[in-house]
């Protein structure tokens, strides 16, 4: 048996007392303690997974009413088959047979531990698909399973699709990179490690964000050196916001910003 946490929709064994993720500093117990749910419970009180089209070849799939924290999976389909980018903490037949009538999933990453969701109930249900989490973030699995595989540095599962360890958020935090993305100028996305921010034209990078903890101006220099690897021209995180355009260029202007506000250098104006 397995359960769900109520407050970030992680699942764990069904032996757990409590979520590590949720007692972390980059998240939150609520108030009451610790609460759990089941994948009974929320299909029982109208919980339903929906797909839409984002763009050419990429799906967004959400759960409402919004379950732990509310992400938005990511579907990118190429010619080999999909890849599903963060894990909704919600599944059930009918978001199954949505996703496989929009093709076959062949992987399952997350970005980072908050967006584990059921990634391992995800696997099974579509047939065993694997499930691809960073070894640096290996002690946050709190269901562990045959189908997750490790890995560290560079991940290509398909043709044009590269998952790249960036670290910042947790020290395997990943950014996908889809080369085929926005008519072929690339997408990069960033999850929590590089998030867009509500003006559309900044991103910005944190540890926590509910608890506003903010990362070194050495690290977030290295996360925007590390994408930089990448042509993309268009960036989502991972609650539906985006960069539309000249989006690398604006990870480094928003890079510079922070270094540059965190070193003091704009301390006159405060």
């Amino acid at each position: 048996m397995w359960k769900i946490c109520s407050t970030c929709a992680v699942e764990h064994e069904e032996s757990a007392q409590s979520c590590r993720i949720c007692a972390d500093e980059r998240q939150w117990v609520p108030a009451e303690g610790q609460l759990w749910t089941t994948r009974k419970e929320l299909e029982e009180s109208g919980h339903v997974a929906s797909v839409t089209e984002v763009e050419a070849d990429l799906l967004g799939l959400t759960v409402h009413p919004t379950v732990g924290i509310g992400q938005r999976s990511h579907l990118i389909r190429t010619a080999e088959g999909m890849l599903m980018w963060d894990v909704p903490g919600y599944v059930d037949d009918a978001a199954v047979r949505t996703v496989r009538e929009l093709g076959d999933v062949v992987a399952i990453v997350a970005s980072h531990p908050h967006h584990y969701g059921v990634q391992v109930e995800w696997s099974r249900m579509l047939g065993g698909v694997p499930v691809f989490v960073c070894a640096a973030d290996q002690e946050w699995v709190a269901r562990p399973d045959p189908a997750i595989q490790f890995w560290k540095g560079h991940l290509n599962l398909l043709p044009g699709i590269t998952i790249r360890q960036v670290g910042g958020h947790f020290p395997g935090s990943a950014a996908a990179h889809w080369a085929a993305g926005a008519d072929g100028r690339g997408v990069l996305f960033g999850a929590d490690t590089i998030q867009a921010n509500p003006d559309r034209e900044s991103v910005t990078f944190m540890r926590s964000y509910p608890n506003r903890i903010p990362l070194s101006p050495r690290v977030v220099e290295r996360i925007a050196a590390t994408v930089e690897e990448f042509e993309f021209d268009r960036l989502y995180d991972n609650f539906g916001k985006l960069i539309d355009h000249d989006a690398r260029a604006t990870v480094r202007r928003s890079a510079d910003r922070y270094i540059a506000w965190s070193r003091g250098d704009f301390d006159h104006l405060t």
